[in-house]
């Protein structure tokens, strides 16, 4: 049975091995975010569909109007200054630390009462003037994900929690919204979450990241020293010197040594970390997407705040005198600022589980829903929602779909009174009515605008980099590799389990 083992390791590794090293790799990178936010990759250096052509890639998510004629454009790109005509476009992201990831706005917010505001991955921004201040918030690590002006206040959301501030203190002095929990709440979190920080090992914060970075490590040098065991008995039979070989052969079976000692040690979290990841990207995650769990105990996922990690997005429906709070779990609204607990909508329009891209209010009680599953008109009051693409009525069939729509909405603009585009990730820009007025992007824009490391990364450890290679059967590299590398760790534990307790009982025998 170990030479079964031992062959069939043997060959899967060989093909599966490059794919390996750089999930884990790439892995390792994705950890630390903030870290390596200074570090980018030109775009160049990338298939041509990582180039921005027709405002893709997420390049803008919104605009927000400004001062007289201008206009803020903001996304992936950061922030530029632009007007009506959308003939020139100013760079205004001085200020931001180096790396693009330091200038991906998800939300930015500018009134003659409270200022110019962005809220980035790495938290919450003031523009004097000429550049970008950092604002803090009392929360550490904020990824802010919405910033919502209402006269002379400032709300701030990040996933997590909910600022206040006014013209009182300054907008100096941020004081936390104790928002109540959901009519629906039934303590629970989703499954896909669960799996997600199993992988990332952010269920123990840092503690738990540092011991699947070291996993990615012990995956790295599985894979070196698996190679030097596969090709040095080739590059044996061509040495004539015996000391060289006679040194090859030992470093050979101290590579071998250290190959067996950490995969044999290290087997449940290699394992734990292999399962996890495969039901994290597509064809494995849509039977998962809306499964809850329970909460585990004396992890991250046990915070008390029952809205931990889960808010996207907030507007604020004056006429209603309602708050509408979009969440990774639904979209719910606060008729009484936040005294009582959260009512969900009873008719939800489809999101992605990627998450909101689009929240906007089109007019009292009509909203602009979009995510990479479309985009939608939508009527809580009627219960009504209108894909605005195939303007049909969406019906809810009740079943998971996949992640992404036949448009992957990243973004929108409303451009003038009657012209509205959206943005479809891969494609750009898509007039939903009128005229679209942006022209080709700016090579202003281009040379400025890299991919970060972590994208980069990103893409890899998704398996999206294969996209160009293979199209819509990319999404079969993580599930395949996965399987595969469960199957390498599985029969390289026995293999070595089963010779190690061959040589035991012969080593008994013998005495």
């Amino acid at each position: 049975m170990a030479k079964f083992f031992r062959k069939y390791h043997k060959w899967f590794s060989l093909f599966t091995t490059i794919f390996i090293f750089f999930f884990a790799l790439s892995g390792i990178i994705l950890n630390h975010r903030e870290l390596l936010s200074g570090f980018d990759v030109s775009r160049k250096m990338l298939p041509p569909v990582y180039r921005y052509k027709n405002w893709n890639l997420a390049a803008l998510k919104g605009s927000v109007k400004y001062k007289d004629d201008g206009i803020l454009l903001y996304g992936n790109i950061g922030v530029w200054l632009t007007d009506s005509t959308y003939k020139s476009f100013c760079d205004l992201n001085a200020g931001f630390s180096e790396g693009i990831d330091n200038r991906k706005i998800n939300s930015l917010s500018w009134s003659p009462e409270t200022g110019l505001y962005a809220g980035t991955l790495f938290g919450l921004y003031r523009f004097d003037g000429r550049f970008w201040i950092k604002v803090t918030l009392p929360v550490a690590g904020a990824r802010v994900v919405k910033v919502l002006q209402r006269g002379d206040s400032l709300l701030v959301m990040t996933r997590s929690k909910l600022f206040f501030t006014s013209t009182a203190t300054g907008f100096r002095e941020f004081r936390e919204i104790n928002v109540p929990r959901g009519e629906d709440s039934d303590g629970k979190i989703g499954l896909f979450k669960t799996l997600w920080v199993i992988h990332s090992g952010e269920i123990y914060g840092l503690v738990g990241k540092i011991i699947v970075d070291v996993a990615g490590v012990i995956f790295i040098i599985l894979c070196i020293t698996g190679m030097i065991y596969f090709f040095v008995p080739y590059r044996l039979k061509s040495l004539k010197d015996e000391l060289r070989r006679a040194n090859l052969k030992k470093f050979n079976k101290s590579s071998l040594k250290w190959h067996n000692v950490l995969g044999s040690w290290a087997i449940i979290i290699l394992l734990i970390s292999t399962v996890t990841g495969i039901f994290l990207r597509p064809p494995l995650l849509i039977p998962i997407a809306g499964e809850r769990v329970t909460k585990l105990r004396y992890t991250e996922l046990a915070d008390p705040n029952p809205w931990f990690d889960r808010f996207r997005d907030l507007l604020y429906d004056k006429e209603k005198g309602r708050y509408l709070i979009a969440t990774s779990d639904g979209i719910y609204y606060s008729d009484d600022r936040f005294s009582s607990e959260l009512k969900v909508f009873p008719a939800q329009p489809p999101v992605s589980v990627m998450g909101i891209n689009v929240f906007e209010k089109i007019s009292t009680g009509r909203y602009l829903v979009g995510s990479f599953s479309g985009i939608f008109e939508w009527e809580p009051a009627t219960s009504r929602t209108l894909d605005c693409i195939t303007q049909t009525e969406y019906v809810n069939t009740g079943e998971s779909g996949p992640p992404f729509g036949n448009v992957s909405v990243s973004g929108s603009i409303q451009c003038n009174d009657s012209a509205r585009v959206i943005f479809d990730y891969a494609h750009g820009v898509i007039p939903l009515a009128g005229k679209n007025p942006l022209p080709a992007v700016p090579s202003n824009i281009v040379e400025v605008s890299p991919i970060s490391l972590w994208n980069v990364c990103l893409e890899i450890h998704t398996g999206r980099i294969f996209e160009p290679l293979l199209g819509p059967f990319y999404i079969f590299v993580v599930p395949l590799v996965g399987l595969s590398t469960l199957f390498i760790l599985v029969s390289g534990f026995f293999s070595w389990w089963l010779t190690k307790r061959r040589k035991e009982k012969a080593g008994v025998m013998k005495n």
